[in-house]
């Protein structure tokens, strides 16, 4: 086995920049105060979040008071969804979503629709691309929200947001518009206020960030009902002590990202490109991803392979993919997004993501190509 790993799943999670990881282990050993003390280490630690707070809202064109810190993606989806809909049960009793959005988002709709709630899940085409004609007959005076996933953890299918918020605010303006823009931060420049966002979820360890630590951009004036109650931090938003070595990576992360943005867009979009040409050209497969979404994923399918063989064998490469969603490959089920988008069984069977980051190189892509033509006529199944 190579000793050096090849790392393409960093749409599940993302090495951490060099700059974080020394912020945090200064942070733990330093400023270890609790920021709600008032003496001065707390004071310090307090520093820190405002930092961080005023580092992500830049990043976003909006007011640090309208970022609220999280545990990650899946609570400020709980927190926007939950926290919206508990807030406002007298606006209205629909709601809108994709059929391809994570599961911590659709789950969350699941479970209004069997409290009562009328829950319309929009289609997609073979793209993935959201069905704007259906969503504009669907939103009504009753919608009280619409939820859709930014970039597509899976396919990585960008969804043309500002179209969706003038249909949904063009039926009815009072419908707030919820997006999961955790694997669109970091990459795509994108401004709530102008793309007309009221609720943005983010992640951190998807932009080389630490784990455990999220965000939850929430438009003023918008009302919440906090899904954590206690304390009162992040002003009574949610509560518990914050963890500020996260937070104040996040913040580091997110500028790094954010000063290398394009650079990385066209560097990642090289990597892509080669890995999908060398697929195409050597081996029976197609591409699933639609040919301009992000270039950070890649999704392909391997006619007669079985995608956990194909993850396996490259694993004892130690070359390091996915077969989807790092929330469900563990629960040996089809793919909702795929499924959703029409692709066929058999080559959801055999689909694997691969996913870029600033870290990879061009010489890994050519190692990766070449250890998959090497394995795939071995573990194809015969017809």
């Amino acid at each position: 086995m190579r000793e050096k790993k090849i790392y393409f799943d960093n749409s599940a999670t993302t090495r951490p920049y060099d700059k974080v990881i020394e912020d945090m282990v200064n942070v733990y050993a330093s400023n270890y105060g609790n920021p709600s003390s008032l003496h001065t280490m707390g004071i310090n630690s307090e520093k820190l979040i405002k930092e961080a707070r005023r580092s992500i809202g830049n990043e976003l064109g909006v007011k640090a008071s309208e970022v609220y810190f999280t545990s990650g993606g899946t609570e400020s989806n709980s927190l926007a969804v939950e926290g919206y809909i508990n807030a406002n049960l007298r606006k209205g009793n629909h709601l809108v979503t994709s059929k391809t959005e994570h599961p911590s988002v659709l789950e969350i709709f699941k479970y209004y629709e069997n409290n009562g709630f009328t829950v319309d899940y929009i289609n997609v085409d073979h793209k993935g691309m959201v069905d704007l004609e259906e969503l504009d007959k669907k939103i009504s005076d009753k919608t009280l929200m619409a939820s859709i996933m930014m970039v597509n953890n899976e396919t990585g299918t960008i969804q043309p947001i500002e179209k969706i918020s003038r249909i949904v605010k063009k039926n009815n303006r009072d419908t707030v518009l919820h997006v999961d823009a955790v694997q669109a931060f970091g990459k795509i420049r994108t401004n709530p206020g102008i793309s007309g966002i009221d609720m943005m979820s983010l992640s951190s360890h998807k932009i080389h960030g630490p784990k455990g630590t999220g965000a939850l951009f929430v438009k003023k004036g918008f009302r919440l009902n906090p899904i954590l109650i206690g304390g009162g931090q992040e002003a009574s938003m949610r509560s518990g002590t914050e963890n500020v070595p996260g937070i104040s990576g996040f913040g580091i992360a997110a500028g790094i990202c954010f000063q290398n943005i394009e650079d990385t867009w066209e560097k990642v979009s090289i990597l892509k490109g080669k890995l999908k040409n060398g697929l195409l050209e050597n081996l029976d497969c197609i591409e699933i991803s639609p040919e301009h979404g992000s270039p950070y994923i890649l999704n392909m399918a391997f006619e007669g392979v079985k995608a956990e063989v194909l993850l396996h064998h490259l694993a004892g490469e130690n070359i390091f993919v996915s077969t989807g969603s790092a929330c469900s490959s563990r629960k040996n089920i089809r793919s909702h997004v795929l499924s959703s988008m029409g692709t066929k069984n058999s080559y959801i069977d055999s689909a694997i993501r691969f996913s870029f980051s600033i870290f990879n190189e061009l010489e890994e892509v050519n190692i990766t190509l070449g250890a998959i033509k090497n394995i795939v006529p071995k573990i194809k199944t015969k017809r």
